[in-house]
């Protein structure tokens, strides 16, 4: 009886590598209330979710970028970041190391919550593309004295 071969890693690292890039049509990687998709016809940027008091703040990798070259969107709950990062082409130029992704790059994050639209922010700025998404009026958590009646007296709490 042949049972199917476990994914994991090993010890050798040119396993590893290859593990890590499988060719899965659309790769998910969850963190608590959020999803980052990744389309595999396109590369992914290093990106950093995190959420402040009031915001969830994305943080792109995006070096050597030019106005136009990408993209920010936001639908519903799923905020896309998209571009081509362009390689400059010279004659007779003998590469001894490739490591800087060009071409086609894409990110989707699906927003835990709802975002105030008309506050959300980007700007691009040594390298990194920051994007601010304001929680909705409606899910920040708002605290509220309530008065507790004991006995027929009021007390306030």
């Amino acid at each position: 009886m042949e049972f199917p071969r476990q994914i994991g890693l090993s010890d050798d690292p040119v396993d590893n590598d290859m593990a890590l890039e499988s060719p899965l049509p659309q790769q998910h990687r969850v963190s608590q209330q959020w999803i980052v998709m990744h389309q595999s016809n396109a590369w992914q940027p290093p990106t950093d979710v995190f959420e402040l008091d009031d915001r969830l703040v994305v943080m792109v990798e995006i070096a050597g970028m030019r106005d136009g070259e990408f993209n920010v969107a936001l639908q519903e709950r799923r905020l896309a970041i998209s571009g081509t990062r362009q390689r400059s082409v010279r004659e007779g130029l003998a590469y001894h190391q490739m490591e800087v992704r060009y071409g086609r790059f894409h990110t989707e994050i699906i927003l835990p919550w709802p975002v105030e639209r008309n506050q959300v922010s980007a700007i691009y700025r040594d390298g990194f593309l920051r994007v601010e998404l304001p929680r909705a009026r409606s899910q920040q958590v708002h605290i509220v004295d309530v008065d507790v009646e004991n006995d027929g007296k009021h007390q306030s709490q």
